[in-house]
């Protein structure tokens, strides 16, 4: 694992490609060597009734909640922590600009003891597979 959700105001997909910033997060993800590959989940939640601030309806949010399993240290998750944010930060300047937009991000661990896994994916990831 870990698992990374983005939870975004309906609003977010008339003016950025959220399918695009999911893979600008998986690919940060992957550089900052601290989750392997196999275990990275990237989804988003669109929230299609909100209310923002005053209320304006141009107002928008993106909303990254990452969950790993516990284990790595604080300064590995504060280094992850602030290259995802940064990579999620330079793939919407353009809107960040243009738009009121609340741009988040919380890192959590989970408890291992709690939280049983069954990944085959590393079975089957290009790399490891007989046939490529």
């Amino acid at each position: 694992m870990p698992h990374f959700s983005l939870e975004y105001s309906a609003n977010m997909e008339d003016i950025t490609d959220i399918a695009e910033l999911c893979d600008v997060i998986r690919k940060s993800a992957i550089e900052t060597g601290v989750f392997p590959q196999a275990g990275i989940r990237v989804r988003a939640m669109r929230a299609d009734h909100v209310s923002i601030a005053d209320g304006d309806p141009q107002n928008g949010f993106i909303d990254i909640s990452i969950r790993l399993r516990a284990g790595r240290d604080l300064a590995v998750r504060k280094t992850a922590t602030t290259a995802i944010f940064r990579a999620a930060e330079i793939f919407l300047t353009p809107v960040l600009k243009t738009h009121p937009i609340a741009l988040s991000l919380e890192m959590r661990d989970i408890d291992p003891g709690l939280s049983p896994k069954l990944n085959t994916i590393r079975n089957h990831l290009r790399g490891n597979r007989a046939d490529v």
